[in-house]
């Protein structure tokens, strides 16, 4: 039987099914396969070989819509800084996104500190071991909540993300958009039946691992799989057309036109934006912009002009521009150089030497520009120094910012 869950009102109206109808008697068999392929093959990755609940927690924030490739760096001076959950509980917000920027969706080191500080304040300085408490938690949901607790403590519950449900889709011959709530619930089901109770966590790091590696979105490997004699996908000639593709929202195209003002002294001038272009900047440290239709370096200074009160000495220069990517929107940003006598005196701003800005928490797209703006003064043959090494060095280092 070939399970069809395009439709949402027909699922609604079908019995229970077991969406993989692996018989009983095989389970064990399959389980053993799956781990011994895992202690075989599996990663050498920073946070493996651990069971202490904060590591594992902050690697499976991280690695939330980001490769593995780009977190590895990030995990490790993450600890640098925050070696225990302790110390990321009594640190400075600003430092903990200072050493987060780059990694893309800030709210997730917002939401990990505010964990820290209600696992110090209530729990002990302890993940907490029960599932509810843990998804009580800022930033915890079901998946995270049942990885840290099976890898950290041993308890028998499954997760479910991509890679996992793709798996699973794939060994039952699933169809339809896996992310439906009902197609969900019954994968979700589905991960349960299988979780082994001796190894919990490695159980589901090895289905992590088979969908990262081996049973990929695109052109699958199923000659390499260790339980492809299970998969009905695969003896039916599908696994490529599983999972559906979802259907994704429409690109939104951007043309930004940003400031970076210089004074006298090397200092430039930032913002920080709750609100309004905030978001496309991660809410983090940034030039002062505006939505454009194309280079608009004189809109700009009417702009600057009427907010900040900033007069421009001498001509604006037009800096190379970049391309930047944030969720569904494409966004190409002209950063102009203006020279200003005085930086503005604003609520809320910051002021900083250019070439110091890579110890500030801002985002990508705030790289982009800062390092457009420096490596038109070193052609001049101006802003030298570790600090701005440091900006280039980070300068593309992640993924998704």
């Amino acid at each position: 039987m070939l399970l069809d869950f395009r439709s949402q009102s027909r699922c609604a109206k079908m019995p229970r099914v077991s969406l993989l109808e692996i018989p009983q008697a095989e389970k064990k068999s399959f389980q053993r396969r799956l781990l011994s392929w895992f202690s075989a093959r599996k990663r050498d990755l920073p946070w493996r070989g651990t069971r202490d609940p904060y590591r594992i927690w902050l690697s499976e924030i991280m690695l939330q819509q980001t490769r593995v490739a780009a977190v590895i760096s990030y995990y490790e001076r993450f600890l640098e800084k925050f070696p225990t959950v302790e110390a990321l509980a009594r640190a400075r917000t600003e430092t903990v996104l200072a050493r987060w920027a780059g990694l893309g969706y800030y709210s997730r080191a917002r939401n990990l500190q505010r964990a820290a500080k209600e696992i110090v304040a209530h729990h002990g300085g302890k993940f907490p071991r029960g599932y509810e408490q843990a998804l009580a938690l800022p930033g915890i949901g079901r998946y995270t909540a049942a990885a840290v607790l099976s890898i950290a403590y041993g308890e028998p519950l499954a997760v479910l993300d991509g890679n996992v449900a793709r798996v699973l889709a794939r060994i039952g011959a699933v169809r339809g958009d896996l992310r439906a709530s009902a197609l969900w619930r019954g994968l979700e089901a589905g991960a349960q039946e299988l979780v082994t109770r001796k190894s919990p966590g490695d159980w589901n790091q090895a289905m992590m691992e088979l969908g990262a590696t081996v049973c990929t979105p695109k052109s699958p490997r199923c000659e390499e799989c260790p339980v492809s004699a299970w998969c009905r996908a695969r003896k039916l000639g599908i696994a490529a057309e599983i999972p559906e593709a979802r259907k994704k929202r429409a690109t939104e195209k951007l043309t930004l036109a940003a400031a970076v003002l210089l004074d006298p002294q090397g200092r430039t001038f930032l913002l920080r934006h709750a609100d309004g272009d905030g978001d496309l900047f991660s809410h983090l440290w940034q030039f002062p912009a505006m939505e454009t239709s194309a280079q608009a370096g004189s809109e700009l200074q009417n702009h600057l002009h009427n907010r900040f009160g900033v007069t421009v000495r001498g001509s604006t220069v037009s800096l190379k521009s970049a391309r930047h990517a944030v969720t569904f929107r494409n966004i190409q940003v002209w950063p102009f150089l203006m020279r200003v006598a005085q930086l503005p005196d604003f609520r809320g701003a910051k002021t900083v030497p250019l070439k110091q800005i890579g110890g500030l928490p801002i985002s990508n797209l705030t790289r982009k520009i800062a390092a457009a703006a420096i490596v038109h003064f070193k052609a001049e043959g101006g802003l030298t120094g570790t600090k701005t090494r440091t900006l280039e060095n980070h300068n593309g280092a992640a993924a998704k910012a």
